[in-house]
């Protein structure tokens, strides 16, 4: 089960876009609030209701963790010790993880960048502690996506297909949703 969470103030595409294009592709996705309620606002007032809360994730048949950006939403999931201890336990098991935009500062303070290729939204590179810095679109590097902000929601999806399914899995979908059109020459 790949498991997406969500914090007051997360970024609208950075969790919907990638959802989406996992499902699309067949993966298990479930999105958690951690807010304590279903219903979580994102940082443009949209109100999106999750699949479950934190306390009824199963993180034993977790397989990623991936946490969307945005403000507050990524200083609300910094902040909320369970889901943290719980992305640490997992790492240190050898789960992998995912984060875009300003969320990969939780990986950061968690320690979990030291050595590791990593992006992020520009500014947000200082919390990245350890890591080295490459303001690429996406980052992979080995058990760790990374995306650079809300332009980069698609890739980032695309590229946590690719993971899962193999290099290029994710073509068919690029195609089908008519994003290799925007992306050509």
């Amino acid at each position: 089960m790949i498991y997406v969470f969500l914090a007051t103030g997360f970024e609208d595409i950075e969790a919907i876009a990638p959802v989406d294009i996992m499902r699309r592709a067949g993966l298990q996705v479930q999105t958690a609030s951690i807010t304590g309620e279903r219903v979580v606002e994102s940082a443009h007032g949209v109100g999106v209701m999750a699949d479950l809360l934190l306390k009824d994730v199963d993180f034993s048949k977790a397989e990623m963790l991936v946490l969307p950006g945005g403000l507050p939403g990524s200083t609300n999931l910094d902040a909320c010790q369970p889901l943290t201890q719980a992305i640490k336990r997992h790492f240190e098991a050898g789960g992998a993880i995912a984060a875009i935009c300003a969320a990969p500062l939780v990986f950061g303070h968690l320690g979990l960048l030291e050595g590791r290729r990593a992006t992020c939204y520009p500014g947000v590179d200082p919390e990245l502690r350890g890591a080295d810095y490459t303001a690429a679109i996406v980052e992979q590097d080995g058990n760790i996506i990374t995306g650079k902000g809300p332009g980069a929601a698609f890739e980032f999806g695309y590229t946590i297909v690719d993971y899962f399914l193999g290099e290029g899995a994710s073509m068919p979908l690029r195609q089908g949703m008519i994003y290799e059109e925007l992306t050509e020459g």
